[in-house]
C-alpha cells in the first residue's frame, strides 16, 4: 500500500479523498471517477487476479505529463496517436497498466 499510495498520490498527483476509511483503503479522485486502492484481505475480500486492463487518465498536456513522470523516475512508453486521442502508457509499482491521454474533440 505504501508504494501504491506514493505512486498515485505523489507521483501521479491524484487528489486523495479525505474521507477514505484508512491506510489500507485509500480513494483518489480523478474527475468523475474514484480510484480505490486497497488491500482485499483486510476488508474480507478474497483476491482473484483479473484479466489485464488499463486505467486511462486524462491529462491536459501529454508531453508535459510524460516529462514530469520521467523526471520522477517512471518508465513510460513513447507517445502514440489512436485517432481518438494521443497518449503514453506506463505501469504502477504493482504492474497495473495506466494510460495518460488527451482526447480529440468534445
Amino acid at each position: 500500500m505504501e508504494k501504491a499510495n506514493h505512486f498515485y498520490g505523489k507521483v501521479l498527483g491524484l487528489e486523495r479523498n479525505p474521507n477514505s476509511p484508512g491506510e489500507d483503503w485509500v480513494e483518489y479522485e480523478t474527475g468523475n471517477v474514484t480510484l480505490a486502492v486497497m488491500t482485499p484481505h483486510t476488508h474480507g475480500y478474497g483476491f482473484t487476479p483479473l484479466p489485464p486492463g488499463t486505467i486511462a487518465l486524462r491529462v491536459r498536456d501529454v508531453a508535459e505529463a510524460k516529462a514530469k513522470l520521467e523526471a520522477a523516475g517512471v518508465q513510460i512508453d513513447e507517445m502514440r496517436d489512436s485517432g481518438v486521442c494521443h497518449g503514453a502508457g506506463l505501469r504502477d509499482p504493482d504492474g497495473n497498466a495506466i494510460l495518460i491521454h488527451h482526447r480529440y474533440g468534445p
